[in-house]
């Protein structure tokens, strides 16, 4: 299982990169696995300014449907158009081609209560 160390992670098993006041965001390599195979991503938040802990879209494997929750504060910027005709990119490489959304981070201070790699590891018993 992929859990990159240079990344921050959710409990709800989001990964966010951080670079500048912009956060990257996706579903962990654990998450994608639990799902199965991914057939559809809504995400119709873009240009909407969302709380942490928030919903800011869906993903949908074929066995369930699985909310996605903002892991800080801020504006939804961009989506990852790519994820409207190719779902699976999500399965096949969570980290890069398959990330969500970009945020304007409003709250920067937030960045403190997401985990670390390790102890996202601990989190899912790896």
């Amino acid at each position: 299982m992929n859990i990159p160390d240079n990344l921050l992670y959710t409990e709800d098993h989001e990964w966010v990169k951080i670079e500048g006041d912009v956060a990257t965001v996706g579903i962990t390599d654990f998450a994608q696995g639990e799902l199965g195979d991914i057939v559809y991503v809504e995400i119709e938040t873009e240009g909407e300014t969302i709380a942490k802990g928030e919903l800011f879209g869906t993903i949908e494997a074929v066995k369930t449907v699985s909310d996605l929750f903002m892991p800080m504060s801020g504006e939804v910027a961009e989506f990852n158009e790519e994820l409207e005709s190719e779902p699976e990119i999500v399965n096949s490489d969570p980290y890069t081609d398959g990330w969500m959304i970009k945020i304007k981070i409003s709250d920067m201070s937030e960045k403190d209560s997401l985990l670390s790699a390790n102890a996202y590891k601990e989190l899912i018993g790896k």
